[in-house]
């Protein structure tokens, strides 16, 4: 209460000062300076309608802002607001509010200097005032408000410096009163900062489930591509043992047996999503000691893989789907076979996983869609993000050379398996 009495005597003195000094320049002039009734009237009648004004404007504040002080009673409001963006994105969120408010009109965006101005047209309220341009709450003031704002880049955030004020000279303040309209555009430029800001963590959250949901859904995929043999192998396999029962039993246990070591690492393991580079090998040799005994001396199959490296935790299956490559892409199609190598060395913080083949090569029309290696990627992504990468190039003098950079998160050099350092099979 005391606030909005400061205020409205304020206004009253500074209009009582001005009639005062109109009724000394009017008692001043000739002939018609003696008579007193006109300026005494006007007077009146002035100081009637800025009380009246004045009071308007302290019953519009209070009901916009809820309370009545210095700060909400001013016509001019400043506002400092946080921004959780960088610059740029801040700058576009509060030039696309600004341009929302009502009544808006030459908005001036200057993304550089990140600094927006614009003109808001005041609203009739209560319709016209009484007197209409004859009253002397609107002399010296044109209709209009300014916006000002200014963006202040941070290291993790932005500071929006808002300013909301009448289109007319600082004086004028003492004389006029804008019924609380820049508390409200200051309010709603405040409020639709909020909103956007709020409404991008939302999005950002909503991203972020659905992101994890298709990793879930990935994973999912991917475990129960883990748990399933390829038909056409096992069939073929089986099919190949059946044979050799009958000429070479021998051969046939020794291909059963490689098949079972195959299907016991196949098997997916519970709570376990990782595998390590000694067991995806020990597979992947099962498996190549069964295609040589059934494509014989066409394939060839070299390995040099460290006994340090053999505890590198390595996806399931990721290293059976570079063999299989190599083996359907590269040498199946080619009349007499080739070698598979399969290398591993460290390099600085990462481990590199290589196989190799002397095959048909990349470009050859039995190259394949490419949809195991786009699996491969896409699980390196969901795994290790930018920290793990699958590169394919050409080998020399032929074949196609597959690549997997793993980030060496286990520390490999403290072994945790005792296998052999190179084996040449």
């Amino acid at each position: 209460m005391f606030k909005s009495i400061v205020f409205l005597l304020r206004i009253a003195i500074a209009w009582l000062l001005a009639i005062i000094l109109a009724a000394a320049v009017w008692a001043e002039l000739p002939l018609i300076g003696r008579i007193e009734w006109p300026i005494v009237i006007a007077g009146m009648l002035t100081m009637a309608l800025v009380v009246a004004g004045a009071l308007s404007h302290i019953g519009r504040v209070r009901l916009i802002a809820g309370r009545l002080d210095k700060g909400a009673l001013d016509n001019r409001q400043r506002r400092q607001i946080e921004i959780p963006l960088e610059a740029g994105e801040a700058f576009d969120l509060l030039d696309a509010a600004i341009r929302e408010l009502p009544r808006i009109g030459d908005v001036e965006s200057a993304r550089d200097s990140l600094q927006i101005r614009a003109k808001v047209a005041r609203p009739n309220n209560y319709g016209e005032r009484p007197l209409g341009r004859w009253n002397p709450l609107v002399w010296f003031g044109v209709p209009r408000n300014q916006i000002l704002a200014t963006v202040t880049p941070g290291a993790d955030s932005s500071s929006v410096l808002l300013i909301c004020e009448p289109e007319s000279p600082a004086w004028s303040d003492w004389f006029l009163v804008d019924d609380g309209s820049n508390l409200e555009n200051a309010d709603a430029v405040s409020r639709a900062i909020s909103r956007r800001v709020g409404q991008r963590r939302s999005t950002e959250k909503a991203a972020a489930v659905q992101t994890s949901a298709e990793k879930e859904l990935t994973v999912a995929r991917l475990s129960l591509l883990h748990a399933q043999v390829e038909p056409h192998f096992l069939y073929n396999t089986l099919a190949s043992a059946q044979l050799l029962t009958r000429g070479d039993p021998a051969r046939a246990d020794e291909m059963l047996g490689h098949l079972i070591q195959y299907l016991r690492h196949s098997l997916p393991r519970d709570g376990q999503d990782m595998s390590s580079l000694g067991i995806e090998l020990e597979r992947a040799l099962a498996y190549l000691e069964i295609l040589k005994i059934r494509m014989g001396p066409r394939l060839a199959v070299q390995v040099d893989v460290p006994g340090a490296l053999r505890a590198t935790a390595l996806p399931p299956m990721m290293l059976q789907t570079l063999v299989e490559n190599a083996i359907k892409h590269g040498l199946e199609p080619r009349t007499g076979g080739g070698t598979v190598w399969i290398r591993a060395r460290r390099a600085e913080d990462a481990v590199t996983i290589t196989v190799a083949d002397d095959g048909v090569g990349i470009n050859s029309q039995n190259s394949g869609t490419g949809i195991g290696l786009a699996n491969v990627r896409e699980r390196l992504r969901l795994l290790y993000g930018e920290a793990a990468s699958l590169s394919v190039v050409a080998n020399f003098p032929s074949g196609v050379a597959a690549t997997l950079t793993l980030p060496d998160v286990a520390g490999a050099g403290r072994g945790r398996e005792a296998d052999r350092d190179v084996q040449h099979v």
